[in-house]
């Protein structure tokens, strides 16, 4: 696969991609007020540097600040005038670096020291600089693994890289992601975002589909993450469905392994993709590849895993093993099987104008999702303590991902219901689901926050960008609809501090310049009116689940004739809700 020489935005938009004057913006970047990845990285755009050096375009000037993908609102006839001006004023980025403060540097990974000339980087010889490749290989344990996708046993891993005995292919792969976090003064002059082409292109140069194999499967799920996280959905929707397809070919779960080790390897990879596959194919609007099967065990503790050998070959070692309830990936599978239910019902109600059912489908999955929270063993529950615990553990990374998972997914449930409750005032359904929304909001930023102040938890996977971006359109919600002060004021804060968090994933992850696309557009949506915004239609469905692509307002407009769902019959007492 030979890589695109586009941005970012123009190859998920599938259009040609101009650039008048070299190691500029984009057109399209230009006109749309967004940063373009083919500049190399956020770019003022009423600056004009024809000629930026490398190592300037990845490091701007410390007074200097990425432009706020939100243009300031013109006032509009409403009662939310004020506080859509306010909004406009305070994502401006000018407005968010003098009142935010920035996540603790002590947390984020450091920056790379400047460099008078860009370096280029040779892929083998970074392989074969083995402190280098060690280093490179545990920042993806530490940033990646366990928050994307869990595929590797990372002591076995590890041992095997030492002996010269890791496929190649999954090293240039994980280094392909990891490399935008290192402080090696051999990245010095790259951009983060653009450290992992050439590793990631001799990843590609290796993969074998012919050889049908566990390693092969490892290898299409890394080339996948590095496809989404450069904005390209296609490539991420052909590697994530070729390892699926070879994982059923094997019959992955039940697959004779010659330790009890391999064989839980085979049910943690079995499991990711089961995963990958709900938010992938619902992220591209595409079939599902993978049937959950309940006869394969979920993963066993985390602790326990790491701790197992090869040498233990012993199978009662695995059958045996400890309560598999209190292993933080196998609580995220659990979510992740409720949000596969989440999105059919979310698709259904903009696809299917005859649903008449929908309060009692969200009232059954939020006692779901209630009854998953009560069922948390004490040690796993979202509490500042087990978080300290888990990220002295080293796993406290995961355990946010868990957390936020669950938040995530309970706002995706009810976020129809913050249009209902301003068309429905009477409706007790609609009111307290579109509550529940918002707690859940509230609830989903103060643990990202937390993570950003706790050592060891700080997370930087790209998809908290979509989820952030979703978050503060609830929040845009109670600053345009809410009367209460507090609430308001706070709503305000919040938004401060979700934009600051998208400038920090920003300079990681080119598909971040989607999320920012995605919130202008939002926001000019509000700007024109706040009458249908939250209206449910399949724009709005697009804009919730399809991560990996841009979203315009002119889709939105060739919705506006479509038929849309309202609440009917309301027969739901209040308590049966969850």
């Amino acid at each position: 696969m030979r890589y695109s020489t586009a941005c970012s935005a123009c190859r998920t938009r599938r259009r040609k991609c101009e650039v008048p004057v070299p190691g500029a913006q984009c057109v399209y970047c230009a006109t749309q007020n967004i940063s373009c990845s083919r500049a190399g990285s956020v770019i003022h755009p009423r600056i004009k540097h024809p000629h930026p050096h490398p190592y300037q375009r990845s490091h701007p000037h410390p007074n200097s600040n990425p432009t706020s993908p939100v243009s300031p609102a013109p006032p509009i006839a409403s009662h939310a005038t004020a506080n859509l001006a306010h909004l406009a004023h305070l994502i401006d980025p000018a407005t968010v670096a003098s009142s935010v403060p920035s996540v603790s540097s002590a947390q984020s990974p450091p920056s790379a020291p400047s460099a008078p000339k860009p370096q280029v980087i040779s892929p083998a010889a970074v392989v074969q600089d083995k402190a280098l490749c060690f280093e490179l290989v545990e920042l993806y344990f530490k940033y990646i693994h366990d928050q994307l996708h869990s595929l590797f046993h990372r002591p076995s891993f590890m041992l095997d890289l030492h002996e010269g005995t890791a496929p190649l292919i999954l090293v240039y792969g994980m280094i392909a992601l990891s490399a935008r976090f290192s402080s090696n003064p051999v990245f010095a002059g790259i951009p983060r975002m653009a450290r992992g082409e050439q590793f990631a292109t001799e990843a590609n140069v290796l993969l074998n589909l012919r050889d049908v194999s566990l390693a092969t499967i490892q290898a299409c799920v890394l080339l996948g993450a590095i496809s989404i996280v450069e904005g390209e959905a296609a490539a991420e929707s052909v590697f994530y469905a070729a390892a699926c397809r070879i994982a059923n070919f094997l019959d992955l779960p039940n697959m004779p392994t010659p330790d009890p080790l391999q064989r839980e390897i085979h049910i943690r990879v079995y499991w990711s993709l089961c995963m990958i596959d709900v938010w992938s194919s619902t992220g591209v609007n595409l079939p599902r590849l993978m049937n959950r099967r309940h006869d394969v065990p979920l993963p066993m503790n985390e602790s326990t895993f790491l701790n197992m050998s090869r040498a233990s070959s012993n199978p009662f070692d695995f059958i045996l093993s400890p309560n598999r309830e209190d292993s933080l990936l196998a609580q995220n599978i659990k979510l992740n099987g409720i949000l596969l239910r989440v999105n059919d019902a979310i698709k259904a109600l903009t696809s299917d104008s005859t649903v008449t059912n929908i309060d009692e489908t969200v009232s059954a999955l939020s006692q779901e999702l209630k009854a998953w929270e009560i069922a948390l063993p004490p040690t796993i529950r979202d509490t500042p303590s087990n978080l300290h615990a888990f990220a002295s553990q080293g796993q406290g990374r995961i355990f946010i991902a868990v957390h936020v998972s669950h938040y995530h997914f309970s706002q995706l449930l009810f976020y129809q219901y913050l249009d209902e409750q301003r068309r429905y005032p009477d409706s007790p359904t609609a009111q307290a689901f579109a509550r529940k929304c918002k707690d859940n909001a509230v609830a989903l930023s103060r643990i990202i926050d937390l993570a950003n102040t706790t050592p060891g938890c700080d997370c930087f996977f790209n998809m908290l960008g979509h989820i952030i971006v979703i978050t503060s359109s609830v929040f845009i919600h109670t600053l345009l609809f809410e009367t209460d002060e507090a609430e308001i004021a706070a709503a305000r804060a919040q938004l401060e501090r979700n934009f600051n968090s998208l400038v920090t994933l920003r300079q990681y992850w080119p598909a971040l310049e989607v999320c920012f696309a995605r919130l202008k557009t939002f926001h000019e949506l509000c700007r024109k009116s706040t009458d249908d915004t939250y209206r449910m239609d399949r724009w709005m469905l697009r804009f919730l689940t399809e991560f990996a692509r841009p979203i315009d307002e002119r889709e939105r407009d060739e919705e506006a004739n479509v038929d849309r769902w309202s609440i009917g019959n309301i027969g739901i007492s209040p308590e049966n809700w969850a």
